[in-house]
């Protein structure tokens, strides 16, 4: 690529194995691919340890830590004051990712939705954004967020966000912000462009949620970082702009809204 420009991928699992044998060469990749930073995520409380591990290793990782929904039945509940003290490490960003999967685990609905209570209060105590996973949800997902936000206000990013519109635009009127995933940049993926293109440019992420959904050309393999770029100049087509405006945007809303980030790369 010869148009590199920086850029953040606010959303990985560095963690899982199809990383573990080359983990260095990936980092190295996307730093060369101009993704000066990577949140990698932890969503069982008890990989928190390994998932921090890496983020002390390496420069430009910093990691958020919850319990993902479709766990929260078979993992012990992360508590209020589980997640508190995961947030004092300097490089811990963010909250969850957490939320409602209605898709394979819907038989846990109820403790899906305390779960994603109790990850709320901790955003909101913290001003650390929450991570919002939502899939066949939306109706509950829009709800739960609403009544949260009515007892006081927390920050939030919906992740890889390919819900429905309704919710999109539930987010958007509370403030929060939408992430662009390798879906949006599939072909048929062409209603969810719209949702995006209607939003405010100034509230979109861009992330690769690796190793999964890979974007053209690398679609159906491993997805990683350096793919951020693929799904980013998609992303500046959808919003009718060049992709070093788009970048420099992006690049402006992560660090607005990921600010312990943004307060690490000043100090450091």
């Amino acid at each position: 690529m010869s148009d590199i420009y920086p850029i953040t991928d606010s959303h990985c699992h560095l963690d899982f194995p199809d990383f573990q044998d080359e983990l260095p060469e990936v980092i190295d990749r996307a730093v060369q691919a101009g993704v000066t930073r990577m949140v990698t995520i932890c969503t069982k409380l008890k990989n928190e340890p390994s998932v921090r591990a890496i983020a002390e290793k390496y420069a430009p990782v910093f990691y958020a830590a919850g319990t993902h929904p479709m766990s929260v039945a078979s993992e012990p509940m992360a508590s209020y004051d589980d997640l508190m003290a995961l947030t004092q490490h300097p490089k811990m960003v963010g909250i969850g990712e957490t939320g409602l999967d209605y898709h394979y685990t819907a038989e846990s609905a109820d403790i899906q939705q305390t779960s994603l209570r109790t990850h709320i209060a901790v955003a909101r105590d913290t001003g650390l954004p929450l991570i919002i996973h939502s899939r066949d949800a939306a109706d509950d997902m829009a709800r739960i967020l609403r009544e949260e936000y009515s007892n006081g206000a927390y920050p939030c990013v919906m992740h890889c966000f390919s819900s429905t519109a309704e919710l999109g635009r539930a987010a958007l009127d509370l403030g929060f912000y939408l992430s662009m995933s390798g879906i949006t940049a599939f072909p048929k993926s062409s209603d969810l462009r719209d949702i995006f293109a209607a939003a405010p440019l100034d509230r979109i992420l861009v992330e690769t949620d690796s190793p999964y959904l890979a974007p053209p050309p690398h679609r159906g393999r491993r997805n990683e970082p350096a793919y951020t770029a693929h799904t980013a100049r998609r992303g500046a087509e959808t919003f009718g702009i060049d992709y070093a405006t788009f970048a420099a945007q992006t690049q402006a809303n992560f660090d607005r809204l990921f600010t312990k980030v943004a307060a690490f790369s000043e100090a450091a």
